[in-house]
């Protein structure tokens, strides 16, 4: 499998998605503004919930500073629900179950886990600027202290 990894300047590839409440949310429709993209493995895990808890914390400031969020998991619409209502999210959940918009950002291929090479999701954060090029293309990200760490590359903390 050939991975596809983005770099800044690459063109952000275009997807439109279901989100947890069922409208269809596509990329184009936030020009103008940066995007802040991120790719997590599962709903309702330890690790992706701790992320996204740290992404609802946060989005007062990021949102304050011209940025959307968008998550997106290889989850059906009905789990995003249930995480975003568990967890009162307050930002779009995107599902992409055919794993076509993880694979254009290269957020789907070999990784390590507990010392073994396996194939999955590849928890990454892109930063897509307001022409839609992206700005920054950040793979294997910890979900732990993930966004205190995206805030100081943008500037923000």
């Amino acid at each position: 499998m050939t991975e596809t990894k983005l770099a800044p300047g690459d063109a952000a590839p275009e997807f439109t998605l279901p989100a947890a409440d069922g409208e269809a949310v596509s990329l184009e429709t936030f020009r103008g503004k940066r995007v802040i993209l991120y790719f997590y493995p599962a709903a309702m895990t330890p690790g992706c919930t701790k992320q996204a808890c740290d992404f609802r914390d946060n989005l007062g400031q990021l949102t304050a500073e011209g940025f959307v969020v968008l998550g997106v998991s290889k989850d059906k619409p009905a789990k995003l629900v249930k995480f975003a209502e568990r967890d009162s999210l307050n930002f779009p959940l995107l599902a992409d179950p055919e794993l076509d918009v993880h694979k254009a950002y290269g957020a789907y291929g070999p990784k390590k886990l507990y010392g073994k090479e396996v194939v999955g999701v590849i928890r990454s954060t892109f930063v897509i600027d307001a022409d839609g090029k992206i700005e920054q293309a950040l793979y294997n990200v910890k979900a732990t202290g993930h966004v205190a760490s995206l805030k100081k590359k943008l500037g923000l903390a």
